[in-house]
């Protein structure tokens, strides 16, 4: 009996140490699996570099004068950042892959190891229930010495300790196998925010060429055309917020202050990612600022400066640096009041592409000089949600988004010409106007 126990003993503990542990092939899949990630992530270190270095020729061009060959050697550099950032993603999409894989793996060797276990522990435990008949304490007093006696009390002990050890490691692997569940669940999330991801760089490559490809045949490729254009867009713009001005006058509509959020609530975000606000802080020497600002609200340097576009009301949003075809996401959820584009109006440059989502909470907001727009009218959406693309539509000589908040009661979505004085230039643009003090300072809310 006491040879059939030690070797029972020593088989629970053989499980106990080797029933859990990988296979010899488990280990050489997994050791493949990494080599490819560590290979995904050594490439993803150079693609990083390359698109940091394009980012760097792009800050470059932006300080120097606005030329057609700066413009267009802007977009190119753009298109090419994107497309390095499209391989960023798809190599990110084949290391989610492979981690998948590895975790896969991982997930079926655990459970080959938790049956095998619980199979041997069953056995041993039907081959005690067949083979001892003699009950512990029997076993005891039939002991003809009292060293027999406390030996058996022993391996009793030894094989309760052994099958606790066995238990305790079965439920430590059940806990790496549902661990192992839940990542793989995660990886397969990113793994559809990646692909998403990727749709819209692929969109935003489309949209950079499309531009490209418009101002190369609007101005046929000449620098003196370039510069009437940019005269052209410059006096319809003046044109255009005069009658805008007229209006404003003549709306008849009251805003109330006390039905606003409170300023420096910070009931808004950012219209742009996470990680595009990021590189905004590193890029404060290009901008001055930390959030790719290139205007401000109000009576700014720019707006003094040229008092023939913005008749000496000031500029009544800020304007965010951002290249054509970056995703803009709403910077609170609501529903969306309208959408238009200007420059379906012959002659009008003002917003361009736009969005105005009303908030429900007094304020509205307003985003223009988009190059694609992914709303309808009275769409509700969520805070954060992917609206559009930014681009260079309307009164544009660069791409960025014109982001204005507006009291909501203080504004309407109209045509200039449903008012006298309007009947040139943008008077059938459709677009949001507002009383003078429904204009309101965005960052007195982000």
């Amino acid at each position: 009996m006491t040879s059939r126990r030690y070797t029972l003993i020593f088989l629970l503990l053989l499980v106990a140490s080797i029933g859990i542990a990988p296979t010899f092939a488990f280990a050489d899949a997994a050791s493949d699996l990494q080599a490819q990630i560590d290979a995904n992530n050594q490439q993803l270190a150079s693609l990083k570099a390359e698109i940091a270095a394009y980012q760097k020729q792009l800050d470059t061009i932006s300080v120097q004068k606005s030329t057609l060959q700066s413009t267009v050697s802007s977009l190119s550099l753009s298109q090419k950042q994107l497309a390095t950032q499209i391989q960023v993603t798809q190599n990110n999409i084949a290391s989610a892959n492979l981690q998948i894989k590895q975790l896969t793996l991982s997930i079926g060797d655990k459970e080959a190891s938790i049956a095998t276990s619980q199979d041997v522990i069953s056995k041993q435990l039907r081959s005690i229930t067949e083979n001892e008949q003699m009950p512990l304490i029997a076993t005891l007093i039939s002991s003809v010495s009292l060293g027999d006696a406390w030996q058996s009390v022993d391996e009793a002990v030894q094989f309760n300790r052994a099958l606790s050890v066995n238990i305790e490691n079965l439920k430590t692997v059940r806990t790496e196998l549902a661990t192992n569940r839940e990542k793989v669940t995660a990886k397969k999330a990113q793994l559809v925010s990646l692909q998403n991801d990727l749709t819209v760089q692929k969109r935003s490559v489309d949209a950079n060429k499309a531009a490209q490809q418009q101002l190369l045949t609007q101005t046929k490729n000449q620098e003196a055309n370039y510069q009437k254009l940019i005269a052209q867009k410059e006096a319809s713009e003046k044109a255009f917020e005069q009658d805008l001005v007229n209006l404003q006058g003549q709306l008849n509509l009251i805003v109330h202050p006390g039905l606003l959020p409170k300023v420096g609530s910070g009931v808004l975000s950012w219209p742009f990612s996470d990680a595009f606000m990021a590189n905004c802080t590193q890029r404060k020497s290009v901008f001055g600022n930390l959030f790719c600002v290139t205007q401000y609200f109000g009576n700014t340097p720019f707006s003094t400066a040229n008092p023939q576009i913005y008749n000496g009301h000031g500029h009544n949003a800020i304007d965010i640096a951002a290249p054509i075809g970056t995703p803009v996401y709403a910077a609170l959820g609501g529903t969306v009041l309208g959408t238009g584009n200007t420059d379906l109006v012959r002659g009008c440059y003002s917003f361009g592409k736009w969005i105005m989502i009303s908030h429900g909470n007094g304020l509205s907001t307003l985003y223009a000089h988009l190059s694609e727009i992914d709303v309808t009218k009275g769409q509700q959406i969520d805070s954060r949600q992917l609206i559009g693309l930014s681009g260079m539509t309307g009164y544009a000589t660069g791409p960025h988004i014109h982001f204005g908040v507006y009291a909501t009661e203080g504004t309407e979505i109209m045509t200039l010409r449903q008012f006298r004085g309007a009947v040139i230039g943008c008077a059938d643009a459709t677009m949001p106007v507002a009383t003078l003090t429904a204009y309101l300072n965005p960052l007195s809310y982000l």
